[in-house]
C-alpha cells in the first residue's frame, strides 16, 4: 500500500536523521489510522518514533521521527516555523483531491523550497494530476515517478435510455444483479442519506414482497450510529448477499470487503460557493469521470468485478474530466485569514497551483472585514483578527468565540461549537418506525429558540447521564458523535485556557444571552418572513426556506432568524437556525446593519 510504505521507506532509508519526517492526510481518520498501523510494523505503540497530530487530538513525543498529521496543522506549524526547520521531507498524500488546504500548502511549500533547498517534497496524486504539479515546481527541478496500481479487470455497464429516478433504477439493478449474477456484494453509490434511506426502504418491500432471505440491505452515511456503521464490514451469513447503499464517503475514505458489483448513480453533494449569497451551498451536480473511475474501482479490489452505471455512454462523454479544485469553488475567508496570518499581505499575487477567481476572494474579504477581522487596509486587526487567525475554527465560530467571553456564556459557545463540529447527533433509524420513535425522542430536546439550542440541550443532557450508551439508545442519539463532540469540547477549553486568555463562564441558562452571541457572529446570515410566506436574507434578498430536519419546520413562522448553512436541493434550505429579534442585528452589528425610519 502506497500510503503505508512512504513513511516506512523514507524512515529505512535514513532521512529521520536529518530531521522529521513529515506526511500529510486529507481526513483525521486516514492520519490516526496510517501512524497506528506503521507504529505497530515497527513493534511499538504510536507516540514514539510514529506520531499523529490532528485537530485538538496530539499523540508525539521527543523521540518521534515520523509525523503523520492533517494539512491543517501542517499549515499551522507554517505559522510558527515558516521554513518547516524541523523537518527532512514533507509527503503530501491525496493531492489529487485538490482540497483548499492542499493548494495553500503546496503553494507555501513552493516557497519554502525556493529558500531552502534542502527539504524534499514529495507529492503523491493519481496520474491525472501529477503533471499539474510538476509545472508548478518546474524551477524546483521536480521529477515524476509512477507507480502501478494492480486491481483486477472491471467490466462496465451503462444503460440504453436516460433512467427518470436513479435511486428507483438502482434498487432495480440491485434486485437483477441478484437474480441473475454471481456471489459477490453490491455497493451502490447515492447522493445523501434521505436517498440511501429510501433505497433501503425499497429493497426491503422487494425482499419482503418475494419472500428472499438471500439479501441484506444496509445504509452507509457519515450520521449513521457507529454499530450500524459497522455491520457494513462484516460477512453476511452463508448464501446471504449483502447491498451497501452509499453516500460518496465509501469512495475514499473506506474500503468495504467483498464488493465484487458497483453501481453508480451519476450524482454527488458538493460545496459549491454562491458569490450572489456570498455563502457556501451544498448542491447535487452531476460526478467528472474522475469520480466516475475512482467509485468503479472499488468493484475490482479482491477479484474481477462488474461496475453499472446508470446513465448513456454518450452521458459519461460529456461529464467533465475532473471537477475545479476546491479554491476555485468554495468560500475562501478561512483560506484568507491563514494567508494573512502568515504576512501575505497581496491574495492575489500569491502562487497558487489554481489561482481563485478574484470576485471570490473579493466576497471573503468583505465577510472578513464585516466580522472585524480585518481592518479597511486589508491588516488584520488586533486582538480579534489574531484571534479568529489562530483558532482551528471557520472565521464566524472563531468570532463567535471571541465574542462569548466578554458576554459571559463562553462555556455554552464552546458546547455549540463542538456540536457544530460533528456530524448530526441525531440518529438516522433505517426503518420507517425507527424513524418515528426517532422524531418523537427529539421532541425532548426541542425548543423555540432553534437548532444551536436544542444542541445544546442534547448535549447538557448526555453529560448529566454520564455519557452513557443506553441514553443515546433510548433517544435516538448518535453516541459516537456526541462522544466526539465531548472530546473536541475538551479540546477547545484547553486551548482556550492556555493561549487565549478566554475566561470560561456560564449565563446560568439565559438563553437570551447565547442567542445574542450567535447573532454577533452570523448577522451576515439573517434572514426574515417576508409577507408572502417565504424568508429572505437580509443581505441580498434571495428567497430561502427552512430544512425539513430543523426544529423550527414544524412551529409557526418566526419573523427574524439567523442559519450557519444553505443547503441546495428542491429549494434552497437554511440548516442550524436560530431565532432573534430585529433590534439585536443593529445593537450587535451597527457597523453592518443600521436602522433607518421610512
Amino acid at each position: 500500500n502506497r500510503k503505508f510504505s512512504s513513511g516506512k521507506y523514507l524512515y529505512e532509508l535514513g532521512w529521520h536523521t536529518k530531521g522529521i519526517i513529515g506526511l500529510t492526510q486529507p481526513r483525521r481518520i486516514s492520519a490516526i489510522t496510517l501512524a497506528n498501523r506503521v507504529a505497530t510494523e515497527r513493534g511499538e505503540t504510536v507516540g514514539g518514533s510514529v506520531g499523529f497530530v490532528v485537530k485538538f487530538l496530539e499523540k508525539t513525543s521527543d523521540a518521534t521521527a515520523v509525523k503523520y498529521m492533517t494539512e491543517g496543522i501542517l499549515l499551522r506549524e507554517l505559522l510558527t516555523d515558516p521554513l518547516l526547520m524541523r523537518y527532512s521531507v514533507i509527503v503530501i498524500d491525496e493531492a489529487h483531491e485538490r482540497n483548499l488546504i492542499t493548494d495553500i500548502i503546496i503553494g507555501l511549500l513552493k516557497k519554502v523550497v525556493n529558500k531552502r533547498p534542502a527539504i524534499k517534497l514529495v507529492i503523491s496524486s493519481a496520474t491525472i494530476d501529477a503533471d499539474t504539479f510538476a509545472d508548478f515546481f518546474k524551477a524546483n527541478s521536480s521529477i515524476i515517478l509512477s507507480v502501478e496500481g494492480r486491481t483486477h479487470p472491471i467490466s462496465t455497464f451503462y444503460l440504453n435510455n436516460p433512467c427518470a429516478d436513479y435511486v428507483k433504477e438502482a434498487v432495480e439493478t440491485v434486485w437483477k444483479i441478484h437474480k441473475k449474477e454471481g456471489q459477490g456484494d453490491i455497493l451502490v453509490f447515492l447522493t445523501g442519506q434521505e436517498e440511501v434511506l429510501q433505497a433501503v426502504s425499497l429493497t426491503k418491500d422487494y425482499i419482503s414482497s418475494h419472500d428472499d432471505n438471500t439479501l441484506q440491505a444496509l445504509p452507509m452515511y457519515g450520521s449513521l450510529t457507529h454499530k450500524e456503521q459497522l455491520k457494513v464490514f462484516f460477512a453476511p451469513e452463508k448464501g446471504v448477499r449483502k447491498v451497501i447503499y452509499a453516500t460518496n464517503i465509501a469512495e475514499t475514505s473506506i474500503t468495504i470487503p467483498g464488493v465484487v458489483y458497483v453501481i453508480d448513480c451519476g450524482f454527488i453533494k458538493l460545496k459549491w460557493f454562491d458569490s450572489d449569497s456570498a455563502t457556501d451551498q451544498l448542491v447535487v451536480v452531476p460526478i467528472s469521470k474522475a469520480t466516475a473511475m475512482q467509485r468503479a474501482g472499488r468493484a475490482g479490489r479482491t477479484r474481477p468485478g462488474k461496475v453499472y452505471r446508470l446513465y448513456t455512454e454518450e452521458d459519461y462523454e460529456k461529464l467533465p474530466d475532473r471537477f475545479p479544485p476546491e479554491i476555485r469553488r468554495c468560500e475562501l475567508s478561512a483560506m484568507i485569514l491563514n494567508l494573512k496570518a502568515l504576512g501575505v499581505s497581496n491574495i492575489l499575487k500569491f502562487n497558487f497551483p489554481s489561482p481563485p477567481p478574484a470576485k471570490n476572494v473579493l466576497a471573503a474579504l468583505e465577510t472578513l472585514h464585516a466580522l472585524g477581522a480585518i481592518d479597511s487596509d486589508g491588516n488584520l486587526t488586533k486582538p480579534l483578527g489574531y484571534f479568529m487567525a489562530e483558532m482551528p475554527l471557520p472565521p464566524m465560530l472563531s468570532r463567535m468565540l471571541y465574542m462569548s467571553g466578554s458576554m459571559g456564556c463562553s462555556e455554552e459557545m464552546i458546547t455549540i461549537i463542538a456540536m457544530l463540529q460533528v456530524e448530526t447527533v441525531f440518529a438516522q433509524p433505517a426503518t420507517g418506525q425507527g424513524q418515528i420513535k426517532a422524531r418523537v425522542a427529539k421532541r425532548n430536546f426541542e425548543v423555540a429558540e432553534g437548532d444551536l439550542i436544542t444542541m445544546l440541550n442534547v448535549f447538557t443532557a448526555f453529560v448529566e447521564n454520564e455519557q452513557s450508551k443506553q441514553f443515546c439508545r433510548t433517544y435516538y442519539l448518535n453516541y459516537r458523535n456526541l462522544n466526539c463532540a465531548y472530546e473536541l469540547r475538551e479540546q477547545l477549553i484547553k486551548l482556550a485556557k492556555k493561549h487565549l486568555n478566554l475566561p470560561l463562564k456560564s449565563c446560568n441558562g439565559n438563553v437570551e444571552t447565547i442567542c445574542k452571541c450567535i447573532t454577533s457572529a452570523y448577522f451576515l446570515n439573517a434572514a426574515y418572513l417576508h409577507y408572502t410566506g417565504v424568508y429572505k436574507r437580509i443581505q441580498g434578498g434571495q428567497d430561502l426556506h427552512i430544512h425539513p430536519l430543523s426544529t423550527l419546520y414544524t412551529l409557526p413562522q418566526p419573523q427574524y432568524i439567523l442559519f450557519t448553512e444553505l443547503v441546495h436541493t428542491t429549494k434552497l434550505f437554511m440548516s442550524n437556525i436560530t431565532v432573534i429579534k430585529e433590534e439585536w442585528l443593529s445593537e450587535l452589528s451597527s457597523h453592518y446593519f443600521y436602522k433607518t425610519n421610512v
